[in-house]
């Protein structure tokens, strides 16, 4: 766990972003430049995952994020990565036998640190109305879908478009693989953002000329010229795994140099600042 303080935004980085200045630098870059930084589970080494705390920061920062989706007992959409509470709150239990009600009373920060207690489970219309409030904001957001349920489709995609947001949000988890949650969701809208996975320069292909994406999820460092068939395909690239999740410098300026769109990593805190240099 690396040291935080809150802030208006509930934490700004003290240690790496002493001044308002900075921050405005680091925000101004994450914005500007092609490639945006997508934090995972937002600031996950600075604030407890997957809570509007972590959120807010990023948006602050500039940066995008991506979230997981769970449903409470009750129909509920959450925002919460793993099955069960046990790891990320004070509280026990299987997020889909909890009902909401429940859920908000657990305490989903200090587990990370005292100073985010009473940070809760959001809900995930929490998170879209958070980032409808940011509505300036070029960064993406990349939604994990975790479930194996065919409504779920459907309900995010309504929920994004009363929020008005839809056009910012990426379906990642479960649609990069499955043709089936790529189908339901282009049944509820049209103009939602899909991805396909590609785990090497064989699979590439594949993603590269599947009709019903317009992003392609490369899990592998691709060359330049793959970069660029996927552009000239008119498609954009997500790069994820543990080629830029960890601190991967050289990495992270070689998806820079190339024009990666979008990575997604644990620092993103270093990757902005790389970013602006």
């Amino acid at each position: 766990m690396r040291l935080v303080s809150l802030s208006l935004a509930f934490i700004l980085l003290s240690g790496l972003l002493s001044a308002q200045e900075q921050l405005r630098s680091v925000a101004d870059a994450a914005t500007t430049r092609e490639t945006k930084v997508v934090a995972h589970r937002g600031l996950i080494l600075d604030a407890p995952e997957n809570t509007i705390a972590s959120f807010r920061a990023c948006l602050e920062l500039g940066f995008g994020f991506e979230f997981d989706v769970q449903r409470t007992k009750d129909g509920h959409l959450v925002c919460l990565h793993d099955q069960s509470v046990d790891r990320t709150t004070d509280a026990k239990g299987a997020i889909a036998q909890l009902n909401r009600y429940q859920t908000v009373g657990f305490d989903a920060g200090s587990w990370f640190s005292p100073r985010f207690k009473g940070q809760i489970i959001p809900g995930i219309d929490d998170v879209f109305q958070l980032i409808a409030s940011y509505p300036k904001s070029k960064a993406i957001f990349a939604v994990d879908i975790k479930l194996d349920d065919k409504q779920v489709e459907a309900d995010l995609v309504k929920l994004a478009n009363q929020y008005k947001i839809l056009h910012r949000l990426l379906f990642i988890g479960n649609t990069i693989h499955d043709p089936g949650v790529r189908k339901r969701l282009l049944a509820v809208d049209a103009n939602v953002n899909l991805t396909h996975v590609a785990h090497d320069s064989k699979e590439l292909i594949e993603s590269i000329s599947n009709p019903n994406t317009n992003w392609v999820y490369v899990r592998y460092l691709p060359s330049t010229a793959e970069v660029r068939k996927i552009h000239a395909a008119g498609k954009r690239v997500f790069i994820a795994g543990k080629t830029v999740s960890g601190l991967e410098r050289d990495h992270w300026q070689t998806c820079i140099d190339m024009g990666v769109d979008a990575i997604l990593t644990d620092y993103s805190i270093e990757l902005g600042r790389q970013l602006r240099q």
